[in-house]
Parts: C-alpha cells; structure tokens; sequence
C-alpha cells in the first residue's frame, strides 16, 4: 500500500477459462498504475498476447481515464484487448473518473454490481484518500483507552498497560493501515515513544507508519525520534494547522494516539438543583465551595491498608477488553 496522495488499488487478469494471469497494484506516485503493472507482469509469460485477448479485468477502483505522470489505464486495458472489467467502486475523483464510460463506447463489458462484502472492502481501503477528497484533510482515526471507572492509567504511575494482549495487537495492525502517526507534546515528553507498527513478538511489519509529532518550534526531540526519514516534527500545537501540514506531505490517513496523565482524574458531577427549588438571587447565592484534591492525587501518597485511600484499580486482562466503535449518525435526529 503506497504512502502519498494516489489512492490504493489493485488488479487481477483472469483468463477466459477463470485461470489468474497476473496480479498488479499500484504502488506510489511516479509508479505504474495496478492495470500496467498487471499487463506488465501477464506479457512476461509465453503467448501472452493471444491469451490477453478476451480476458477479464477485475479492479478495485475505476480505471482512470486521464493522463499525469502515466497514461491513461483505459488505453492500456484497450491496446491489451481486454473484454471485460469488473470495477469495484467508482472513482469519485473527477479528474480521474470517465473511466467505465470510455470502456463502454469501446465495446467492453464492464460489471459494476459486485458482492457486498468486496464493495465494502473496496471502500475501505481507500477511506483516508476518498475523505481527503472532500474535506482537503486527512483522515484521522483517534485511539484512546479507559478502564471502567474512567481512568487511563493507575494512579500511582505504575501502570504501563490497560488493555490486553489483543487490543494491543490490532492497535499496531491497525497502524500499518494508516499513513501516519500523530501524537502530542504530552506523549512525546512523557512516553518518548517510537510510534512503529510492532508484530506481539516484537518484531517490526513491512508496512510502517510515519511518526509525527506537533510541538512547540524550540521542543527538542530525542535522536531516535530524529530518525533519518520521518520528519517528525510540527512546528504548532494547532491539531487543524498539523492536519494542514501533513495533507500538503501526501498523508491522507492518520492515526492520533492521545495519553491522558496517569495521575489525574475525572472530575466529579456536579449535583443537580432540585426542581422544586426556586433560584436564588444574584445578591444571595453562596458561594460555590472550593474542591478539594483527592487525597489519592499525588503518586508518594501510595495506597495503605486502614487508612481509606482509593486504591490503584488493577490492570484487566485480555479476556476483559472491551471494544467500542462509533459512527457517525446516518439517520435524522427527531424534532
């Protein structure tokens, strides 16, 4: 998958008795589109030119009917005398779009009524290139994780995990699906993290993220986040001027960690008013009291048996992990 402003795509040829030919995909700006890596590879073998004849395309995206850096992979399916195409997903791009309709007044059947589940995976693999396209930002998918009672950390520090084992590892599969990793000053300083893409063994994936973080213009970086490469540093504290800044770069997908302080708490609600009480006047309301810091708020203050203080809650284990997603509402809020 290609880091960069050029979506995701892939192509399979399938001859006419259903046997593969090749497989392509795109692989950057500047490289050659799915369809020319896939004829490329298929004219490698002997009697490739018969055999393309009358074959059929199956792709992710519509093939582009426009010309940049390469030329159009419309020209390509055609010169290749391919009959068929199977698309996907539209592109909704319109630049590059036009794609089937030229196909189509070239005589070649294309088939855009695929399975559910392949449209969908379609969708999702180019998500942050497809919201870029409309909002001009990247993509941003935010990773928080609290424990039932509303804490990130315990509160004496010593905790270095709240989640388990599996939450863990589908956090890192999850990275090698973005374009970059965006964390605060706060993280930085605290966690001085490497922000990579780690397998449970430690090991590293083939694909890897780039880590960025956005700071002040004097903050100093330690040297493994001076890495050669991965430009780390955002000269802002402004999340909308650091989104701004890694659009411009190609990042279309980003993955914000945030990190709550180990030692802080939620604050308590507030007790509401009774209804059957009368406000008072401006003149003779009291003053509101003044909070007290939990005794349990500085780490030196260890938890001790008979003495009453908040214990440290202990750190769940895989099985109890829970997973929320949210999504954005699709239907109309009542009136």
């Amino acid at each position: 998958m290609p880091f960069g402003p050029n979506p995701r795509v892939g192509r399979v040829l399938l001859a006419a008795d259903g046997t593969v030919l090749a497989e392509g995909r795109h692989r950057g700006a500047g490289t050659a589109h799915a369809e020319a890596d896939a004829l490329a590879r298929a004219r490698q073998a002997p009697g490739a030119a018969a055999t393309l004849r009358g074959a059929t395309a199956v792709v992710t995206l519509e093939p582009c009917d426009h010309t940049g850096r390469t030329g159009p992979c419309t020209q390509a399916l055609l010169e290749a005398g391919i009959s068929r195409v199977v698309v996907a997903r539209q592109d909704p791009n319109p630049q590059a779009a036009g794609g089937i309709d030229r196909l189509r007044a070239a005589g070649v059947e294309v088939v855009g009524d695929v399975p559910a589940d392949l449209a969908a995976t379609a969708a999702a693999l180019n998500r942050g290139w497809e919201h870029g396209l409309g909002a001009s930002r990247p993509l941003v998918t935010a990773k928080t994780a609290l424990t039932l009672d509303g804490r990130a950390a315990a509160v004496d520090g010593t905790s270095r995990w709240i989640t388990g084992p599996a939450a863990r590892e589908e956090v890192h599969r999850s990275r090698t699906t973005c374009d970059a990793v965006l964390v605060g000053t706060g993280t930085a300083r605290s966690d001085r993290p490497t922000l990579t893409a780690r397998r449970p063994d430690g090991t590293l994936h083939a694909r890897q993220p780039r880590a960025s973080w956005w700071a002040p213009p004097r903050w100093r970086t330690s040297p493994r986040q001076r890495a050669p490469g991965r430009r780390p540093h955002l000269p802002t504290r402004d999340p909308s001027a650091a989104l701004a800044t890694l659009f411009d770069r190609g990042i279309r997908h980003v993955a914000a960690r945030g990190r709550t302080h180990p030692r802080r708490r939620l604050p308590p609600r507030r007790a509401r008013r009774r209804a059957d009480r009368a406000p008072r006047p401006h003149s003779a309301r009291r003053r509101p009291p003044r909070r007290r810091r939990p005794r349990d708020h500085h780490p030196r203050r260890a938890a001790r048996p008979g003495t009453g203080r908040r214990r440290p809650a202990p750190t769940p284990g895989g099985a109890a992990d829970l997973r929320l997603t949210l999504r954005p509402r699709t239907t109309p809020t009542p009136a």
